[in-house]
């Protein structure tokens, strides 16, 4: 018996109890939508959704909209105003006392109980929300664009308690982002969306590295077109002796990215490249030769 299978017309997947899943893809590619459609919040046009054996049934199926066992976190979730967060989840809790403390920790929460609602960060809101649904005791976690609106600071704190989610609380996780950083380091696996259709499904390492398209390539970061072959820039090194196979070429602008230079070089044969590297004197207008693999 499969965890979660899904056969929803040209988009079929399975989920493995335990597996970290991505999803991805442009606006309107239907990642919302799938996500809902698994969750019982929206309606299966055609085909079904099955989580440990049974069918998820859709909102004109059902008088209360959703599966007691999958928990859905969207991107407009709603807190009450001006409760304490201990009243707040108190409302909602189902657990007995200490596995309710240890799920406010996982969530990073626990110092947070005695603040309202109006009071918190909007990182903050995010992981009481959370936590709201994880009370529930549900085994399948949705996330619907987790990282949109936060700081560098909230969302590394959110990545790491959705980390633990997945290894302290045992609940299995998919997650929709649009920034390749957020899933690549994240998932297991990685279903790639478009116009409702999977394009690619597969390791994060063969999406990024092999992706089937340009669409897909572009959604993980920049790539070079080389005779019809998708090259990532950190794929293409810099010489600065000419050497056999090399391609010859200008820097026409290079720029610092914290961890990395990259640099645009344009080719004596008119190509344009985007080339990665780490810790170089090289600058714009110098003459180089790079390594195509």
């Amino acid at each position: 018996m499969s965890f979660l299978d899904v056969s929803l017309g040209d988009v079929r997947m399975v989920l493995s109890k335990g597996w970290k899943m991505a999803v991805a893809g442009e606006t309107g590619s239907g990642k919302t939508t799938l996500l809902k459609t698994m969750a019982g919040l929206a309606q299966a046009e055609k085909g079904t959704v099955s989580f440990e054996g049974q069918r998820v049934l859709g909102p004109l199926e059902k008088l209360i909209p959703g599966h007691p066992g999958i928990a859905y976190l969207s991107q407009q979730f709603e807190l009450p105003q001006h409760l304490r967060i201990e009243q707040v989840l108190e409302y909602a809790n189902e657990l007995p006392e200490e596995e309710a403390q240890e799920l406010f920790r996982v969530c990073q929460i626990d110092h947070l109980m005695k603040r309202k609602t109006h009071q918190l960060s909007g990182g903050e809101r995010q992981r009481i929300a959370l936590a709201k649904l994880l009370i529930a005791s549900p085994r399948l976690l949705l996330l619907d664009e987790p990282f949109s609106n936060l700081d560098m600071i909230h969302k590394e704190v959110l990545k790491s308690v959705i980390r633990d989610i997945g290894q302290r609380l045992d609940i299995t996780c998919m997650l929709v982002s649009h920034d390749p950083l957020d899933t690549l380091s994240w998932a297991d696996e990685i279903l790639v969306l478009r116009d409702g259709k999977v394009v690619q499904q597969g390791p994060p390492m063969q999406v990024y590295q092999t992706p089937v398209d340009e669409y897909v390539a572009g959604l993980f970061g920049k790539y070079n077109l080389i005779d019809g072959r998708i090259v990532r820039p950190e794929q293409i090194g810099i010489l600065s002796v000419e050497r056999p196979g090399v391609l010859k070429g200008r820097i026409e602008t290079m720029s610092f990215w914290g961890s990395f230079f990259e640099a645009t070089v344009l080719t004596d044969s008119g190509l344009y490249l985007t080339v990665r590297v780490w810790g170089t004197s090289l600058a714009a207008g110098d003459l180089v030769y790079v390594t195509v693999p």
